[in-house]
């Protein structure tokens, strides 16, 4: 085998673009590790960890660390090194350009914005969404791993600006049509959406879109908002800004299983939009519940949510049920429903920390799914901007390899026709490879379920 290790001072490139460039270089001929990142310790360790002899780095270093069975292979997985970070130059390349902001703030002074987006790691969220808030800016925090007590002083100050904070952990968002985060392409329509849940937010209004209605705004507050400890701080404030918005018809509020009296304290609130609740937990509505009653509410019609057998034959099953799941809340959903089986959220903080959302990146998720060894294993596949731009690609085969050993794949999958992805596209692929796909994330539990107690 022929190492490389190269650290180049001050080059920067984003973690998910660099992600792609690691891929692109692992799926050549003859390499066998591929690890192109930022020299975090993180990072730095897992290149010392496969074996490689990283020098002293920062994390403002481009660290790469290829290894390929001859030279020649080698120096063409270098070339092609060259040609992926070229095609990912920032924007006015590597010549003179006017100096970036040095901080949140001074950036808003120099652009007409209404919103700040903060997607840096956890322990560096709070200094700039508080940046923004006191600037004037509603904010979106991306990122995970950040203390409740941080969002609890950000989201009170918030309220003395007469801003609004969307997260800490806030998945997706639209506001004015604009996707923000995890994205899917929504039409325009009467509904407004408060969502405690990312995933959540994007089953339900992936469901109406499919049905033919649209979204005014999906405002996310962050999976901690209905919390006890965060007393539904950002919920409140969003709800009561949709129901004064004259474009929004109608509110549907998404969480996870919230804190009963956070819960019935933001049901109580006194407004004049209908609100249809989609509060997950033993006794309520599905999510795919949800969106029906939203239909009915509007006067439209409920239809029949797209589905896609397995392909090659009878489904095996009966067996263990594992719920492989990407999004906190389709896996929080699917596992009350099931009743039944072992259920791991790679979303979860956790499993995020120094490595990309299982949303763009499917490692963890295909190496769990290559160790189930019987019975059913359900997924979740969520598309849209920011999301893995081809999911399938590397998600049939695997399927075709889990039937091989007898073991059934259920899919639920996420998205509406416009997603840059191809809805149905996607859906034929995985079912051709031997995986039940489902639009309705309740219905493929339901499947799963079935076919695991035979």
């Amino acid at each position: 085998m022929n190492d490389l290790v190269d650290v180049r001072a001050g080059v920067y490139r984003d973690s998910v673009s660099l992600m792609r460039v690691s891929q692109a270089l692992a799926a050549r001929p003859g390499v066998a590790v591929a690890v192109v990142a930022m020299a975090t310790e993180l990072n730095a360790g897992l290149a010392r960890d496969l074996g490689f002899d990283v020098p002293a780095a920062t994390p403002g270093d481009l660290l790469v660390a290829v290894r390929a069975s001859s030279e020649a292979e080698l120096a063409e997985a270098l070339a092609e090194l060259e040609r992926q970070l070229a095609a990912r130059e920032p924007a006015g390349g590597s010549g003179t350009r006017e100096a970036a902001p040095r901080t949140t703030r001074s950036a808003a002074r120099g652009w007409d914005a209404d919103v700040v987006l903060v997607s840096v790691p956890g322990e560096h969220a709070f200094a700039e969404a508080m940046d923004a808030v006191e600037a004037g800016l509603s904010v979106m925090v991306f990122s995970d791993n950040v203390p409740v007590e941080q969002e609890i002083l950000l989201k009170d100050r918030a309220l003395e600006k007469g801003v609004l904070v969307m997260g800490p952990d806030c998945g997706t968002a639209v506001v004015g049509g604009a996707g923000l985060g995890f994205a899917n392409v929504l039409r325009p329509g009467p509904v407004g959406v408060v969502a405690a849940s990312g995933t959540g937010a994007q089953q339900v209004t992936s469901l109406l879109d499919l049905a033919g209605v649209g979204v005014s705004h999906l405002l996310g507050v962050g999976g901690r908002d209905l919390s006890a400890a965060v007393g539904g701080r950002s919920a409140v404030q969003a709800l009561r800004a949709l129901d004064a918005d004259p474009a929004t018809e109608l509110i549907v509020l998404v969480s996870k299983p919230p804190a009963p009296e956070v819960a019935r304290a933001v049901q109580a609130l006194d407004l004049g939009t209908p609100v249809v609740a989609a509060l997950l937990g033993p006794g309520q509505d599905d999510l795919t519940a949800a969106a029906e009653k939203t239909l009915r509410a509007l006067g439209r019609d409920v239809p029949e949510w797209p589905s896609w057998p397995a392909e090659g034959g009878r489904e095996p099953g009966r067996g263990p049920l594992r719920g492989l799941y990407s999004g906190g809340t389709l896996c929080t959903e699917a596992a009350l429903i099931a009743g039944t089986g072992e259920f791991t959220d790679y979303g979860d903080d956790e499993y995020t920390r120094g490595r990309a959302h299982p949303m763009i990146d499917p490692a963890l998720r295909l190496e769990a799914l290559a160790g189930v060894r019987e019975g059913v294993a359900l997924l979740d596949v969520v598309l849209g901007h920011g999301a893995d731009p081809d999911p399938a690609a590397r998600l049939a085969p695997a399927v075709e390899e889990a039937r091989a050993r007898g073991v059934a794949v259920v899919v639920a999958l996420v998205g509406t026709e416009g997603d840059p992805q191809g809805l149905r596209g996607q859906a034929e692929r995985l079912s051709a490879a031997g995986a039940a796909v489902f639009t309705s994330n309740a219905a493929a539990a339901r499947h799963a379920r079935s076919l695991a107690t035979g």
